[in-house]
């Protein structure tokens, strides 16, 4: 029946204790929520880090009444404040809206972030 340990002999695990110990402990790790954000155009909530984070950085005006509110203020150089929002997107409707593109299954696991556009070098 039950084998007989000795009171300060320290108890090793049998194989199945152990795997359900460590079956266990990844469940655990597993089951950790992640805060979830709501998407920008479907509205639905999606888990933050699965989310499509973009930052969105725009004037406070539109550009045909900005030349006539530099007119019209009395500090000289005086730079418009602008909006910096931060806007996460569900993957569907990032593809769909065409903020990402579909990638083929290899790239798909490629984490780099593709290369950046450079404009024209001014000298």
């Amino acid at each position: 029946m039950d084998r007989k340990v000795p009171k300060n002999a320290e108890r090793t695990l049998t194989v199945k204790e152990r795997s359900c110990a460590d079956n266990l402990r990844t469940i655990a790790k597993r089951n950790v929520q992640v805060k979830r954000v709501r998407c920008e155009s479907s509205a639905i909530m999606v888990p933050k880090d699965k989310a499509i984070k973009r930052f969105i950085v725009r004037n406070i005006v539109d550009s045909s009444a900005i030349r006539d509110i530099q007119d019209a203020c009395v500090y000289d150089g005086y730079a418009l404040p602008k909006l910096y929002r931060k806007v996460y997107y569900s993957i569907s409707a990032a593809i769909h809206s065409r903020i990402v593109r579909v990638r083929s299954r290899e790239l798909r696991r490629s984490r780099e972030p593709p290369r950046r556009f450079a404009g024209p070098k001014d000298k």
